[in-house]
């Protein structure tokens, strides 16, 4: 299993929490049980401790993808190394996941699991797969959602590093809000008197009723 596929356990992490929209699904073990996902060995060791560990590991998270979307890169990359020091992962070769069409196995690098909790254990693996894709790719590949109120994070697979939304919901709903921001100015441009009448116009009226009125 290549070590870039754990960065994905760190946008499940940051992502259990919308601060902006006051929702956290992260509240029981079985929801640490889920962000593992099925079968996996961590899963099981699971306990009410590691809510409130994963809580506070996730708004560091979250501070490395704000930092790398501001553009940040030095502090993104320093809160990520102290999330490293802190949880040091064991990485050891394996193959017995996935073998060659000989049978043979091939050959990856794995993280093996030795963490005292089953929070330490995730956030171990979450740090080191998202240190693993940001070498590898740019920091500027790590980015939060410009949807408001959305806020999710993400990791940018574009060929052009041009993405700035968690999903394809999230685009397609930030594309209508601008069309529709968009329509509402073109429409106030054109009603927008530009002769002279309306309520400039009006008010050089008033004055000159005014004036007459004086004048008799």
């Amino acid at each position: 299993m290549e070590l870039a596929y754990y960065s994905d356990y760190a946008v499940r992490l940051v992502n259990s929490e919308e601060p902006t929209r006051g929702t956290d699904t992260l509240t029981s073990v079985e929801a640490v049980r889920e962000l593992f996902g099925a079968g996996a060995q961590g899963a099981r060791r699971a306990t009410d401790s590691d809510v409130t560990r994963l809580r506070s590991v996730r708004a560091r998270l979250r501070a490395v993808f704000e930092a790398a979307s501001e553009g940040d890169e030095v502090r993104a990359v320093d809160l990520l190394n102290a999330l490293l020091m802190e949880f040091p992962v064991s990485p050891q070769v394996s193959g017995h996941e996935f073998r060659d069409e000989d049978g043979r196995p091939k050959w990856h690098m794995h993280i093996a699991d030795h963490a005292v909790n089953a929070g330490a254990s995730y956030t171990a693996t979450a740090c080191m797969g998202l240190a693993v894709h940001l070498t590898e790719y740019g920091v500027d590949r790590l980015g939060i959602c410009q949807a408001s109120p959305c806020r999710n994070a993400y990791l940018d697979t574009s060929t052009n590093r041009s993405r700035r939304y968690c999903s394809d919901r999230c685009a397609t709903r930030a594309n209508v809000a601008a069309y529709r921001a968009r329509k509402r100015r073109e429409s106030q441009e054109a009603t927008r008197p530009e002769d002279g009448s309306g309520d400039n116009g009006r008010t050089a009226e008033a004055a000159q009723d005014s004036s007459a009125t004086a004048d008799r």
